[in-house]
């Protein structure tokens, strides 16, 4: 008997551990997928995420990184829920009403895989008119063309807050398009369109095409109206010079952006993820001028949600976290 029973037992031991080893070389190559998640290919996000894909492929050992246009936050945030990416770009207030379970905004429930990375830049919400078009005041917006970025996106949500809080409603809007940056722009040039709001880096490539096409004119946003909307909006200025033809420094409203992960991301990949962003932010200044304002000592400000136990290790090996 005992001469049957020792084959079993080996084809056994055989068999259990082709199959540990077979779900643990599974299990490693799921965690080697880093899928990033952006926004529009004429927006901030994706020369940034296009940058980060490339800085993981040569600082984290075995990862395949991958970025994915999107309609930005709201999408994003909702794909890190669902599972189906590792890293997302978002706005400070789609994050914190993702955390919330703000449902008049995109989020059916209370997104509780979400986990902080870091920190990074601050999008100026900056509405730019055609000169043609005679804005000059977000007063008069009403009765003109606006784009306010793709549906229940970063951006729009943004407008939502800086038109409501002066004192305009899109029913006062003579016409409203829900484009993404570059298609706006077109529209612009085409003259079938007034004016944009973008909220995005200094800089960015959608307003620099247009300045660089038509004449155009900075709509201020006035400090008043930044107060008026509150927290996480701040009042900051877009310097004179940032796009073609803006001579003189115009003052607008701003929220901070945030690289948001999943609780189910391991820790050493969240680890490697926040090391090698801030390792390596000579070439994200290179992808885009925005990503000149990330700082080590300001990664943490302001997260709206719980920081991924990976991202404040090394936020504690840093001394930024006690």
């Amino acid at each position: 008997m005992s001469m049957f029973q020792r084959p079993s037992r080996f084809g056994r031991a055989v068999a259990l551990t082709l199959a540990f080893g077979l779900a643990g070389a599974g299990s490693a190559r799921a965690e080697q997928f880093i899928n990033i998640l952006t926004g529009g290919t004429s927006g901030v996000y994706y020369p940034l995420g296009v940058a980060l894909s490339k800085i993981f492929s040569e600082k984290m050992k075995g990862v395949r990184p991958s970025v994915q246009s999107t309609k930005a936050s709201v999408e994003n945030l909702n794909l890190i829920q669902q599972g189906k990416g590792e890293l997302a770009f978002a706005l400070g207030d789609s994050v914190a009403d993702a955390w919330n379970g703000n449902t008049e905004v995109g989020f059916k429930t209370k997104l509780d895989k979400l986990r902080g990375v870091a920190g990074i830049y601050a999008n100026y919400i900056q509405v730019v008119a055609s000169k043609d078009s005679g804005i000059k005041t977000l007063a008069d917006l009403k009765g003109k063309r606006l784009s306010v970025g793709a549906p229940k996106s970063g951006t729009e949500l943004n407008a939502r807050a800086i038109l409501k809080a002066a004192g305009i409603d899109y029913k006062d809007l003579g016409k409203v398009e829900y484009l993404p940056f570059g298609e706006s722009v077109e529209l612009i040039k085409n003259r079938q369109l007034d004016a944009t709001l973008q909220s995005a880096g200094l800089g960015v490539a959608s307003i620099r095409d247009l300045a660089n096409s038509v004449p155009i004119t900075v709509v201020e946003i006035p400090a008043s109206i930044v107060d008026k909307v509150g927290a996480p909006y701040v009042k900051v200025t877009i310097p004179k010079g940032t796009y073609e033809g803006q001579t003189a420094d115009v003052p607008t409203a701003a929220v901070k952006n945030y690289l948001i992960t999943s609780a189910k991301v391991p820790d050493d990949v969240a680890y490697g993820m926040a090391k090698s962003i801030f390792e390596s932010l000579p070439d994200l200044q290179a992808a885009h001028a925005a990503a000149k304002a990330i700082k080590l000592e300001t990664a943490l400000d302001g997260m709206p949600v719980p920081l991924h136990p990976g991202a404040a290790k090394y936020y504690k090996e840093k001394g930024v976290l006690k």
